[in-house]
């Protein structure tokens, strides 16, 4: 089959390839950004199903691995794999992208293990999925670049874009509803989709760009791999505990990581300028454009991404148990109050994507930007225990935003570079937003956790002490770190319940006592002060993220060219007169 498809994709694509091409591409995407988070949401189905507490000590690590080992193996393989794309043929590493994305989803499902060897199983097999959504997500945008007219080429980008992002938030939908299923669910369903579109990207994809061979620059890669790889790993255990600190960022190891990381990225740099043919084409950021656009993506993804895991905790803790949900529901319902994010996303992408190819990206984009910094501080504005129809029109406003400016900032990006470079632009562009959502949960979780350490403890000891708990008792729970406070509410779990599971203590209160501390209204109404202190530092934060990214929007420059390709960044990175003619 793959033999005849090759030999199909050597003929000139017909008319309608580009819209085979947008719809393969999106569904590629789709499904590779929903399984970066569909686990989220279903994690509490999956440990329960392994037979394994995420909470208890010492497994805490399983449970950012396996948020975080996806985000991690995408922010590091995205370029590389764009580099490779535009050496030996983009579609090829994207079809392959796809058959590896197919066999980790049925690996995932079938996973043989239990306990921390289940957890492990997952984990692993996490990461060779994320290497397959790297392959699709390092590769599309190149594609759809390729197979679009300049003047249609903000719409394709556009819906592929916003497909991406909505994926994000449709996995949350997604994961809750299969988890009340079966945990294997949330994998078995990749299953189907990933075969099908293997074998239809097979079927249908051409190469219609020329391929450049060049040599793999082994040196770039390995640095770029090892340093990033570090430097993320190194953020994500800053969110650990550490002696007597609620956070880990004086742990020697978190510090050698950042340390580490920042010294091998900086040496990176230099080896990318001053060989022959780097992996990351540091001249690209020559192109006011593509600086501009990859500033602006990176910052929006941080404020993104900490927007979604804080509206989660904040739903999931506190305003749904609010509201009469059991903490075991909260998951499924938390992913249903936040469609009309999803909802803005939809309706704001496609939309600006076409009118930026008549206007130009820098409008849409700034515009976008400047909506989504007035959510934020619209979301600050809230109570905790908010009305609904406000909270929603807020989501509403920060989808519109997004929207408005993922598909233009990402036309921009891609119609700045040559066409010989689309491939390793595409995989910057997607090493910078994917690098964002995993900053994000580094940043904005290290800020939470800062918030709720200066109050909660104190807060949560008088209030347990106030319902029967003995002091003794009531102390060791509330010394706990707050960061499993946190996961606690994130994975669904009644904390208080959590807290006082062991030794016996809810057993020797009285009815009245033990049912006022696991009920729906305790933890919450608790929580609530020092949650919103640390809200609104996390949010606050976010919309000068906002603020700073459309100030770089605007400076991308006026409306771009829609006649062909950008031309090149350098003098020394202009083609000869065959090479020009080939491409």
């Amino acid at each position: 089959m793959f033999a005849r498809s090759a030999r199909h994709r050597e003929t000139p694509p017909g008319p309608h390839y580009k819209w085979v091409a947008l719809s393969n591409t999106t569904l590629g995407v789709l499904i590779a950004t929903m399984d970066a988070s569909i686990v989220i949401i279903s994690l509490p189905a999956i440990f329960r199903g392994i037979g394994l507490d995420p909470l208890a000590a010492g497994n805490i690590g399983y449970l950012l691995w396996m948020i975080l080992g996806y985000l991690l193996v995408s922010a590091v393989l995205v370029v590389v794999l764009g580099r490779l794309g535009d050496m030996f043929g983009r579609v090829r590493i994207y079809n392959l992208g796809f058959l590896v994305f197919a066999c980790a989803s049925v690996a995932l499902s079938l996973d043989p293990f239990r306990a921390g060897a289940g957890a492990l199983w997952l984990i692993l097999w996490r990461m060779v999925q994320a290497f397959g959504g790297s392959m699709l997500t390092a590769n599309s945008a190149a594609i759809l670049t390729d197979a679009f007219p300049a003047r249609q080429r903000g719409m394709a980008l556009g819906v592929n874009q916003i497909t991406a992002l909505a994926g994000q938030f449709l996995g949350l939908l997604a994961g809750g509803l299969l988890a009340a299923v079966d945990w294997r669910a949330v994998f078995w369903v990749s299953v189907p989709v990933s075969v099908s579109g293997t074998i239809w990207s097979y079927l249908s994809l051409r190469e219609t760009a020329a391929g450049g061979r060049g040599r793999i620059d082994w040196l770039g890669n390995v640095t770029f791999a090892t340093g990033a790889g570090v430097l993320l790993a190194g953020i994500t255990y800053g969110i650990q505990p550490y002696g007597g600190h609620a956070t880990g960022w004086t742990n020697p190891w978190v510090l050698s990581g950042l340390i580490g990381g920042a010294v091998l990225l900086l040496a990176f740099c230099v080896i990318e300028s001053r060989v022959a043919e780097p992996m990351f084409r540091l001249s690209l950021f020559r192109v006011r454009a593509f600086a501009a656009g990859n500033l602006a993506a990176l910052l929006t993804a941080i404020a993104r991404g900490g927007l979604q895991f804080m509206l989660i905790i904040w739903l999931q803790g506190i305003w749904l148990p609010l509201h009469g949900y059991d903490f075991e529901d909260t998951p499924l319902w938390a992913g249903i109050f936040m469609l009309p994010l999803t909802v803005g996303f939809l309706v704001a992408g496609p939309v600006s994507g076409y009118l930026s190819d008549r206007f130009g990206a820098r409008l849409f984009s700034t515009t976008g930007l400047l909506l989504v910094a007035g959510s934020f501080v619209g979301l600050l504005a809230l109570p905790v225990d908010f009305d609904y129809g406000t909270f929603a029109a807020l989501l509403v406003l920060s989808g519109l935003g997004q929207g408005m400016f993922s598909s233009p900032n990402t036309s921009s990006i891609m119609g700045s570079v040559p066409a010989r470079y689309r491939g390793v632009a595409s995989g910057m562009r997607s090493t910078f937003q994917n690098s964002g959502t995993a900053l994000s949960i580094g940043v904005f979780f290290s800020l939470m956790v800062s918030g709720l350490a200066s109050s909660l403890p104190s807060t949560l000891s008088s209030g347990l002490q106030a319902h029967g708990v003995p002091a003794a008792t009531a102390h060791q729970a509330a010394s706990l770190p707050p960061v499993s406070t946190l996961f606690a509410t994130f994975l669904g779990n009644n904390p208080i319940g959590h807290l006082l599971s062991g030794g016996g203590t809810l057993d020797r209160l009285t009815d009245a006592q033990r049912a006022t501390l696991t009920g729906h209204t305790f933890f919450p109404e608790l929580v609530s002060g020092p949650f919103h202190h640390g809200l609104t530092i996390v949010f606050g934060v976010a919309a000068g993220m906002a603020l700073i990214a459309a100030l770089a929007s605007a400076l991308r420059g006026g409306h771009e060219r829609a006649d062909g390709d950008a031309p090149d960044p350098s003098p020394k990175d202009r083609p000869t007169r065959r090479t020009a003619r080939s491409s």
